[in-house]
């Protein structure tokens, strides 16, 4: 993969580009070295100016201030959310209700509550297990695999199509979009970008549209009957929520069973441990959730001011890395070690504040069927040394690549 259009780093203290190859497969150590040498907030000013803070209580206190910090722009991009055209401002913001401030951010996260509780989402469990099962079957008995591209990738893609009640089908449009949205954010000009957006926007209006013509029992549907404020949702709130629940719904949850799957393939005594006591899997899989967060969001400044000693201006970028903040050591006892039997556990993976992750029910069910599967059909893997695990760049971290060796099977 190339370096983004700003060309190379020159220092990450100062010209960080979390775009960047480099940052993707060096992410921990460069939040290391940065917070080692005194740097605990980073700044560059790429995408018109960004900010990078490291420490748990900065990525807490920003993520609580919703006084100065606007949720209008969850994404880095190359525009700022006033130069988008026909933008959706705040407090709604073009994906409600991760793009939304309060008081619109309360009652557009109230409506999808119902669809994401525990009675509702339970009983997808047999449904996850018979699509990973379906995808190892589809590996044949191959001893060569990629873990990545054949099974971790397939599994959220297919969960949260049925759930909206898209076509499966259209899984490989999905994935490009996922990119387009998250990993591609410096890769491509503006206008390449707003091209493929408004492709994937038209894709969803008709699909919306089709659900208001032809009801049916799924998550569109739901959306389509919800009300905010004594009122049904505009198409242009029902598309935006949609994009929000495919976007999230899928890099995060695979990026999620991804790493957990990379962890277990470089640590033998691990994955021996879990196939040995699968009843370890989901404390496993929070430590995974802690040490390998996937997911960082994004803020806005509101007005010019100064944070921790740092001049932040009206409408610069602030980078929320849960990664970073569930990795310092202020926070989490051996915070760097990855203790898949960790009790105490209280981990930002699913974010801080308002916009806490609506779908942790769905993406821990998904990540604990996914690896207990996983186990229970290859209980001795290992990475390929003779080729490159790859890493997502941009806001969400997990392998697009797990080249594995299988030398046992179940």
């Amino acid at each position: 993969m190339s370096e983004t259009v700003y060309g190379p780093v020159t220092d990450w203290a100062t010209d960080f580009d979390h775009g960047s190859p480099a940052y993707a497969a060096n992410q921990h150590k460069i939040w290391d070295d940065l917070k080692n040498s005194g740097c605990p907030i980073a700044h560059t000013e790429r995408y018109g100016g960004t900010w990078l803070p490291l420490t748990h209580e900065m990525v807490h206190s920003i993520a609580y201030d919703t006084d100065h910090f606007s949720s209008e722009g969850p994404v880095v991009g190359q525009l700022k959310p006033s130069e988008v055209p026909d933008r959706i401002g705040a407090p709604i913001g073009p994906v409600p209700p991760i793009s939304s401030d309060p008081p619109f951010h309360n009652e557009a996260r109230r409506l999808l509550l119902p669809a994401f509780s525990p009675k509702m989402i339970d009983p997808w469990r047999d449904e996850v297990i018979e699509i990973c099962n379906k995808l190892i079957d589809d590996m044949g008995d191959a001893d060569h695999i990629d873990a990545a591209l054949q099974y971790s990738q397939h599994i959220p893609v297919m969960v949260i199509a049925r759930m909206l009640g898209l076509p499966v089908e259209d899984g490989d449009k999905f994935r490009g979009w996922v990119n387009l949205v998250l990993s591609g954010i410096g890769e491509e000009r503006t206008e390449e970008r707003m091209q493929k957006f408004m492709e994937f926007n038209e894709y969803l209006a008709y699909h919306v549209t089709d659900h208001k013509e032809n009801p049916r029992e799924d998550l569109i549907s739901f959306l389509l009957n919800a009300e905010i404020f004594g009122e049904k949702l505009s198409l242009e709130h029902a598309v935006g929520t949609v994009i929000l629940l495919l976007i999230a719904g899928i890099d995060t949850t695979w990026s999620g069973i991804g790493s957990s799957l990379w962890h277990l393939a470089t640590n033998s005594v691990d994955r021996r441990r879990l196939v040995e006591n699968p009843d370890m899997i989901p404390t496993a899989v929070e430590e995974f959730l802690r040490a390998y967060a996937p997911v960082t969001m994004a803020r806005v400044v509101k007005e010019d001011m100064e944070f921790h000693g740092v001049q932040m201006k009206k409408e610069d970028w602030v980078l929320l890395p849960f990664p970073a903040a569930n990795r310092d050591d202020k926070q989490f006892a051996n915070a760097h070690e990855v203790v898949i039997d960790r009790e105490e556990n209280r981990h930002a993976a699913f974010g801080l504040g308002i916009h806490r992750c609506l779908g942790s029910n769905l993406a821990r069910l998904e990540m604990n069927v996914a690896v207990e599967v996983f186990l229970q059909r290859f209980p001795d893997f290992s990475v390929d040394a003779n080729e490159m695990v790859t890493w997502s760049t941009g806001q969400v971290r997990g392998p697009r690549t797990l080249p594995f060796v299988v030398n046992a099977r179940a």
